[in-house]
């Protein structure tokens, strides 16, 4: 396992700057995942720390050692790519071993490796077939593998799973966990799905614009954002985040309640503050000291939960989710409590108040 160090790494192209002097700092061992919206840089990041782009400045560490003018197959690190890029001629074993064919390495210790990786992805019974044999899914475990019989010291997956259906994607995804709990290496992921990014990380990195905007783990940055973007990015369905301004004695109005929120921070009179509260934090049985008076226009009846679409008087949109099925329907009018301690408080840049 090695650790991989980012310090001021920047990226431009001609005057244009793309990643803007990047620091951080992945464990040996760590699942770290770079999440953002499309153009964010996530894609750039990790291309830089495989050697594919160049950097514009600063260094980055993998094992200790710097890396900047090292070439991509010399820096003990193997990638996976969202298209498989299998060879269509060639057997699944062969994929999987012809990295190691072109190195060098004797023919029964890439059998051995073959074996062995194939075991871990449950590839045995199709390291005879060729790609067009094969689901997307398998396809995918074959690239996986062509990954881990080079026995690198981390793996660098850029959006995986992007060509899977819905289906395929949640199987692939439980599958890279049990891989990485199986392997115990470096892995870094790079996605612009924040539900892979909250099932699969020990550290996300959430990134815009070719900033870093916070770091932690994944409860860590759902239950206590630095701000709105972040907020906002995190979570399905995504956070409410609504307009409000503090009275002379501090409280906030949202919609037709009025509540004290839960912070140290002093709001002076007229202060425009966001107020973000989760859609799983409303209650429609009371519990709560503020309450929302919503009108529902559309309802989703998921099953084993029910989201419901509406808007507050203000006009303002409002999304709340509940356990199970709810006999609610559009046009009904609904009472909704919360507990302050639930609603996040952010200044009208964004920045969190706590």
């Amino acid at each position: 396992m090695s650790g991989i160090e980012l310090r001021s790494v920047r990226k431009s192209f001609g005057k244009l700057d793309i990643i803007h002097g990047i620091d951080l700092s992945i464990e040996p061992g760590q699942f770290c995942v770079f999440v953002g919206p499309s153009g964010c840089g996530k894609s750039t990041l990790l291309r830089m720390i495989a050697g594919l782009e160049e950097i514009s400045g600063g260094e980055i560490r993998i094992d200790g050692r710097i890396v900047n003018k090292v070439d991509p197959g010399d820096r003990e690190i193997a990638m996976v790519f969202q298209s498989y890029a299998l060879y269509p001629h060639m057997t699944v074993a062969q994929n999987m071993g012809f990295g190691l064919l072109m190195t060098g390495t004797p023919k029964a210790e890439i059998a051995r490796r073959v074996d062995e990786a194939a075991a871990i992805l449950q590839l045995q019974p199709l390291l005879g077939r060729k790609p067009a044999q094969l689901s997307g899914g398998q396809r995918q475990r074959v690239a996986i593998g062509r990954a881990i019989v080079r026995n690198p010291k981390a793996f660098l997956f850029d959006e995986p799973l992007s060509n899977l259906d819905a289906e395929l994607r949640v199987q692939m995804r439980v599958e890279i966990a049990k891989l990485y709990r199986t392997l115990k290496t470096t892995m870094i992921y790079v996605t612009h799905d924040q539900v892979e990014a909250m099932t699969l990380a020990d550290k996300i990195v959430v990134l815009r614009a070719g900033r870093i905007e916070q770091i932690g783990s994944p409860l860590d940055l759902y239950n206590n954002p630095d701000n709105v973007f972040v907020a906002g990015f995190i979570g399905s369905p995504r956070i409410n985040l609504l307009e409000a301004r503090a009275d002379a004695r501090g409280l906030l109005t949202v919609g037709n309640c009025t509540f004290k929120p839960a912070i140290e921070a002093k709001l002076p009179k007229g202060t425009k503050v966001i107020v973000g509260l989760r859609p799983e934090h409303f209650d429609a049985n009371g519990a709560g000291e503020a309450h929302l008076v919503m009108t529902v226009d559309v309802v989703e009846n998921l099953g084993g939960t029910s989201v419901w679409h509406g808007c507050l008087s203000t006009g303002e949109k409002l999304l709340v989710e509940r356990k199970g099925f709810r006999e609610t329907h559009p046009q009904d009018t609904v009472r909704l409590a919360f507990t302050s301690g639930d609603a996040l408080i952010f200044d009208s840049d964004g920045k969190r108040l706590r």
